[in-house]
């Protein structure tokens, strides 16, 4: 028996993969990954992840728009996701979104908007989330206990404690743990 997976987080939409779709496909089947879920990062991104997941069969959309870019985001982009989410039927999650404080001007009370703001769309059209946390597990469980969604989601790339990883579970979310757990400061956790 082989192992058959579902890669839940690749931005496909990206350049590396820009004119080599098909064989960057190809290579995932082989590899055992029968499917991918996409999430797009900011707005100006959603129709190229619809126009991909309308084109391969193994690509799945998640519509979101990404904390580190906040700077890029405009003031209606919450209003252009619930729009694209209104009009779409093959969308499988809001992603990628959440909380971020790597950069030296975060602008967090704008990422608490936004995520907030896309937590409720997630909750009105009863679809999963894609979650990224950096240096932010703690505010981002307040926010997710807050909104309390039926469909919950994952936290990907997660990289904080295991009490925070428990937090976010007994929330009902998964946690999605990326190359961060083999760094050596990883063992820092109990």
């Amino acid at each position: 028996m082989s192992w058959r997976f579902i890669d839940t987080h690749c931005h496909f939409d990206f350049p590396p993969f820009t004119g080599d779709e098909r064989a960057s496909i190809q290579r995932a089947c082989e590899a055992g990954v029968e499917k991918i879920i996409v999430p797009a990062t900011e707005a100006a991104h959603f129709p190229r992840v619809l126009a991909l997941a309308a084109r391969f069969p193994s690509l799945y959309a998640a519509l979101g728009l990404h904390p580190i870019v906040i700077e890029r985001h405009a003031d209606d982009d919450p209003d252009k996701l619930q729009q694209a989410l209104a009009q779409q039927q093959n969308v499988v999650a809001v992603g990628e979104i959440g909380l971020d404080l790597y950069r030296d001007d975060p602008q967090f009370a704008r990422q608490e908007r936004f995520l907030d703001a896309q937590l409720q769309l997630a909750k009105r059209y009863d679809l999963p989330v894609i979650l990224h946390s950096r240096r932010t597990h703690d505010k981002l469980a307040m926010h997710l206990k807050r909104q309390d969604l039926p469909r919950t989601g994952v936290v990907h790339g997660f990289a904080g404690s295991l009490q925070q990883a428990e937090r976010f579970v007994r929330l009902g979310y998964k946690i999605g743990v990326g190359g961060t757990i083999t760094y050596p400061r990883a063992s820092k956790n109990p």
